[in-house]
């Protein structure tokens, strides 16, 4: 993950930093700064399921892939809806999911 894409992301999920889209525009102009905010979005979403998942008695499962490109396979089991979320994620992305509050205890990994 490129380094600006990651601290955009980071400071997006700190909420001490405030980074406001609307006052740090030019930042988010660019194809970084875009993809800063797709991350940052499928992070939350995937924040807000774990925490669902949690609530609802499932622990969400992180596997790791066998390819050698480092991707993280995630299955999170959402009983209300009676459905399944698998979304796969690189190794940067996991990281700062890890990094979010209630997350990195809720996870199980799997090799």
């Amino acid at each position: 993950m490129d380094p600006f894409v990651r601290r955009l992301v980071e400071r997006l999920h700190d909420p001490r930093a405030q980074l406001s889209r609307n006052r740090h525009f030019h930042a988010f102009e660019n194809p970084q700064g875009k993809v800063a905010l797709r991350i940052s979005k499928r992070l939350k979403s995937l924040q807000a399921d774990i925490a669902r998942c949690q609530a609802e008695g499932s622990r969400p499962i992180a596997r790791a892939k066998k390819d050698g490109e480092g991707k993280v396979r995630m299955e999170l089991e959402l009983k209300r809806l009676h459905a399944r979320r698998v979304t796969q994620l690189d190794q940067a992305e996991f990281e700062l999911l890890c990094a979010l509050p209630g997350v990195a205890d809720a996870v199980t990994r799997e090799e």
